[in-house]
């Protein structure tokens, strides 16, 4: 993650990546490389820093940063509770720098489409959502850290559903009812979930959402659906450098109730062939930064609720 996220500074031309730490630096590394953290979060040349880290050591690194005055982009999760955020955010308020997470789901091109005819209303409200994100593993996913529950935090729903639990939130608003089963049936990892189907409900609104996050998918399979008054958005397929999620398919149906005679109109389908949303992300909490404006997309509070959430799903609250 860390290589892309340099990557994605460099094309947005709006940061310099001055120093890097790795524990395991590559022998062609392009930025300076330090010798620990701490070279990089005490000193007074830099500005931001992005946390790249495994899930463990995330809200530690978040504090100890914005504690020094630095301006902080860290990966998901957040932490491995909510009460961790918390924590996070006192440091956060009492520090005044700005703090985003790397919830890059939300800057899809597709889902910023979705977004747009959900907060226009241009088909209604929403009335439920559907979400699978799903993948398979074989057993050298088990050879690094996120086969440890200590470093990890848990299994597929923290590492993969967290953003499908985002992209609800982010659409349907929070949701108070939550109903879950997790499981890991396959194999067999104590305090790794390989499996959770989730029910939830906002009771302001009456949206109901179904979540599926899974690592005995056999495939890799993304599909988010959200169903309004006016029609339905069904998004297949994910945009990822790795390819394996294909294209990111975008089907926009207007419901048929009031159509005259049989005719429907056909649905429309938005094909996106490129994934632009690590450059969104990092354009974002730098123009932040710049003009010293509010984060939008990632802010510690997204953060917490959907840990929130997370807790309930894992039926840890």
């Amino acid at each position: 993650m860390g290589k892309i996220r340099a990557d994605a500074l460099e094309q947005s031309g709006l940061a310099e990546v001055v120093a890097v730490y790795d524990p395991t630096p590559s022998p062609d590394a392009k930025h300076r490389v330090v010798a620990n953290e701490n070279e990089i979060i005490q000193s007074d040349d830099i500005d931001a820093v992005f946390i790249c880290t495994p899930n463990y050591r995330i809200p530690t690194l978040c504090k100890d940063a914005l504690a020094a005055g630095k301006h902080v982009f860290s990966e998901k999760p957040p932490a491995f509770t909510a009460a961790e955020v918390e924590a996070v955010r006192e440091v956060e308020a009492a520090s005044g720098r700005k703090l985003m997470y790397g919830f890059n789901h939300r800057h899809h091109g597709s889902i910023k489409k979705m977004k747009q005819i959900v907060d226009t209303n241009e088909m209604g409200r929403v009335l439920w959502m559907r979400g699978r994100y799903g993948k398979e593993v074989d057993e050298s996913y088990f050879n690094g850290w996120r086969a440890k529950p200590e470093l990890a935090g848990g299994g597929i729903m923290l590492d993969q559903g967290i953003h499908m639990l985002d992209l609800f939130l982010h659409l349907g608003g929070e949701y108070d009812e939550v109903h879950s089963l997790v499981s890991n049936l396959f194999w067999k990892m104590e305090g790794l979930e390989d499996n959770v189907f989730a029910i939830m409900r906002n009771n302001e609104n009456g949206v109901c959402a179904s979540l599926h996050s899974t690592m005995t998918q056999w495939r890799y399979l993304f599909s988010l659906e959200v169903f309004l008054e006016g029609g339905a958005l069904i998004l297949n397929g994910l945009k990822t450098s790795s390819g394996v999620y294909g294209d990111e398919d975008l089907a926009i149906k207007h419901n048929g109730i009031n159509a005259a005679h049989g005719e429907f109109e056909r649905e429309e389908h938005i094909i996106y062939h490129t994934d632009s949303s690590w450059l969104s992300e990092v354009v974002h909490f730098c123009e932040a930064i710049r003009d010293d404006k509010p984060i939008e997309l990632g802010h510690s509070m997204d953060a917490l609720r959907v840990m929130r959430a997370m807790d309930r799903v894992l039926n840890r609250s």
